[in-house]
């Protein structure tokens, strides 16, 4: 679990308190060794930024013990839906107005049955799916929690899968790192129907091989991210930098990081992405807890304030609230 004590030795006065933010990517869980649940998220989300809706992003969560293994993610669904039940029954609030779950697209068009599964336990929240399918060669970065393949984006199998995705008014969120970009353009490319959010930032990474080359690290990212820009069904989320395997290494710091020394080292990512895309088709996310290792929540919201204040309201809208809202249809 995140050192609560250390992230609290950084505090800072809440830039624009009244600026409705959608935060499209968290998750919960709870395992022996790390808790985040609804109290969690709640703490995060009170601590002075205007919090109106969050999406839950699968993560592997409180799967079902039983029962056929394709249909075991349907527990994760499940879980979240009574959180979201919850949260706004007890205080209001839309936590998990948006619930992004997951499903096996290695099934292959009998996807579809637990696509449609997810879709009745959970009519009006339920959004899409999320199949991991970061790979490395490298045993110092570790594959996706899924498990996938090497070239798992190009199987045939596994595009008859991800096909069925528009049929049903459903999204994909994707996860993967920086060599898979060119991979990743290919799919997207496949399935021009399918509305498709690239996870934090197409995961550059920071460590082992590239521990001490993320300068060009991100000048590879810069070239590879670049053809995107032409696909109109891909969005993309600006967050998930300060994750261990982005090899900032706040987390070695005696000090937390300022939203200032966020700004300074991580910003340029930014403002490539939307230059690419445009504020209508990016967003701000939290990744947390996971980017909870490295800076606490109300830190990061006032840093993507600060990289952001040069633009006018109406792009600051869509980077806040309008894309993730419109990607995943929250009313």
């Amino acid at each position: 679990m995140q050192n609560l004590d250390w992230l609290s030795l950084t505090k800072e006065e809440i830039i624009e308190p009244d600026l409705p933010i959608c935060d499209p990517h968290h998750h919960l869980w709870d395992y022996e060794t790390s808790r985040y649940l609804l109290d969690d998220i709640l703490e995060d989300t009170a601590s002075g930024h205007n919090i109106v809706s969050t999406v839950f992003m699968e993560c592997g969560s409180e799967y079902r013990s039983e029962g056929k293994e394709a249909e075991r993610p349907l527990g994760e669904t499940e879980f979240v839906l009574d959180i979201a039940k919850t949260s706004a029954e007890n205080s209001g609030s839309k936590i998990c107005q948006g619930i992004v779950g997951y499903a096996d697209l290695s099934q292959g068009r009998s996807v579809e049955n637990i696509l449609k599964a997810l879709l009745e336990i959970a009519p009006d929240h339920f959004k899409g799916i999320r199949h991991a399918t970061g790979w490395h060669e490298t045993d110092d970065v570790r594959n996706s929690h899924t498990n996938p393949s090497k070239n798992l984006m190009s199987d045939p199998v596994f595009r008859e899968g991800f096909e069925v995705l528009s049929g049903l008014g459903l999204s994909f969120d994707a996860w993967f790192y920086h060599e898979q970009i060119p991979e990743f353009i290919e799919l997207a490319k496949a399935f021009p129907e399918t509305a498709i959010v690239l996870d934090h930032f197409g995961g550059p990474l920071g460590i082992g091989p590239y521990a001490d080359n993320l300068e060009a690290v991100f000048f590879k990212w810069q070239r590879l991210v670049e053809p995107l820009a032409n696909l109109d069904n891909v969005y993309f989320k600006l967050g998930g930098l300060n994750m261990k395997i982005n090899g900032f290494n706040w987390h070695h710091n005696d000090m937390p990081p300022t939203s200032d020394q966020l700004v300074d080292r991580t910003q340029r990512y930014y403002d490539h992405a939307i230059t690419l895309f445009g504020c209508e088709r990016c967003m701000f996310e939290s990744n947390f807890p996971v980017d909870k290792d490295s800076v606490s929540y109300h830190v990061l919201w006032n840093a993507f304030k600060k990289m952001s204040h040069s633009y006018s309201s109406e792009m600051r809208a869509d980077l806040f609230y309008g894309t993730a809202a419109k990607v995943y249809r929250l009313g």
